[in-house]
Parts: C-alpha cells; structure tokens; sequence
C-alpha cells in the first residue's frame, strides 16, 4: 500500500545524530522508520524495525517489509555506523577493521542497493552520514577513516548512477557533535570536551539537531539538483 506521507527509513535511529534525524522527519510529515540492532517500540512517531546492517538477511527482510507496508522510499538516510581507533599496526587495529568497514560502508552500500528498486524516481533522496574524518586522514583511526572516505566515493558514485532516474545521493559530514557517542570517543582519545572544542574556530560542538537539519534540506524539493556532495558541518575545523 502506498501512504499519502512521503516515506523515510533512518538507519542507526535509536539515539544521537540518528534520532534527531528521524524526529525531524517526523516534523516534515514523513512516515519515519528508524533501525536499531536491538528491538524497540515505537516512539515519537518513529516506528522501529531491528536490523543489524552487516548482515545481509535482515537488510533483505527490513527493505521487504517496507515494500510490503509502504510500497515505495522517499528518503534513505544511512546513519548507522561503528567508531574506534586504535594505533597502526596494532592488535586492536586489526581486530576492529573489519567490523567497522562492515557497518560503516557495506551496509551503507547494502542498504542503498536494497533502496533502489524502492525509491520513487524524481523523488528520492540518499543522504548518507560520512565524516570529517572522511575528508582527512587521522593516524589512529585508520578503519574509521578509511570508512568514512568509502562512504563518500560511495555517494558520488551513487550520484552518477542515480541521477538519471532523479534520485539525488549526498554525504553530510560531521565534526564534533554533541551526543554520547563523541563524548565516549573523546575518553578513549584522553581528551577533554574543552580540549576538542578548542580545535574548532565556532568554539563549540554541533548539536544534533543541526546535523539533522542538514539532512532534512537535502532530503527536501528545494535540494532537488545537489547531488554528489560531501558537506561538512564542523564548526569550522576543516577550514
């Protein structure tokens, strides 16, 4: 059946960066589905499905059930993802390449593909959460970076192959963002939330909020010829 509201999936949506998106686009009048690796009940007007995006069965059942209740995707927001960091050529390096490389960027190029069949030509929107750290390099996170790059090469190529259908791929690239995710980071790295804010010229973290805010634009009729971008919202650190 296909709804009346325009259509969204947001992957990685129980909390942080992932939640503000989906709320927002509840605001925007979507029907928001949200994933989570664990089961979640409704909430906010976000409906939850579990799906872990490494493994390929439950990408395959997540994007059937959307095609069974709703018909068709809007927008695809592929948020979900796994940070570290560990120094090269260590044991923990090694042992954490291979699960981030899988959530961060084949699930996200899983979810997309699964997407595309779904996604309403002239319509349909692929915002992928990359990094900035998908723009520059950083010696000890070398899995996550590589990651973040690959999910941007992935959204220009998705662009390209997209675009003749009228379906637009961008990336969006956080700094610093003010969840529980980046605070954690920032004590596994011995460093201060002041010390991080201090490597940014605004003098502050984004808030979630504006990352969602971001996603909401390039998921909106207004950004319907900007396709295969990478925009960062860093306070400036990249400048």
């Amino acid at each position: 059946m296909t709804d009346q509201a325009p259509v969204a999936l947001v992957t990685g949506a129980s909390r942080g960066i992932g939640r503000a998106i989906a709320a927002l686009l509840v605001r925007q009048g979507y029907a928001v589905t949200g994933t989570s690796r664990a089961p979640q009940p409704a909430e906010d007007g976000i409906e939850f499905l579990p799906c872990d995006v490494t493994d390929a069965a439950q990408v395959a059942r997540l994007f059937g059930v959307m095609r069974e209740r709703h018909g068709h995707l809007d927008v695809l927001v592929n948020n979900a993802a796994l940070a570290g960091g560990a120094a090269f050529g260590s044991e923990a390096e090694a042992a954490e390449w291979g699960p981030i490389i899988a959530t961060n960027l084949t699930g996200t190029w899983a979810c997309s593909r699964a997407a595309g069949a779904l996604l309403r030509d002239g319509r349909g929107r692929i915002v992928n959460i990359a990094s900035i750290l998908g723009l520059r390099g950083v010696a000890d996170q070398l899995a996550y970076s590589a990651s973040k790059h690959g999910v941007i090469g992935l959204t220009r190529s998705l662009a390209r192959a997209l675009g003749p259908r009228g379906i637009t791929a961008n990336a969006v690239c956080p700094g610093w963002v003010g969840t529980r995710m980046a605070l954690d980071r920032l004590q596994q790295l011995g460093m201060s939330p002041a010390q991080a804010v201090a490597l940014t010229p605004t003098g502050r973290f984004s808030e979630p909020e504006e990352v969602a805010s971001l996603v909401g634009f390039l998921a909106s009729e207004a950004a319907a010829n900007i396709t295969g971008q990478a925009l960062s919202i860093d306070g400036g650190a990249l400048a």
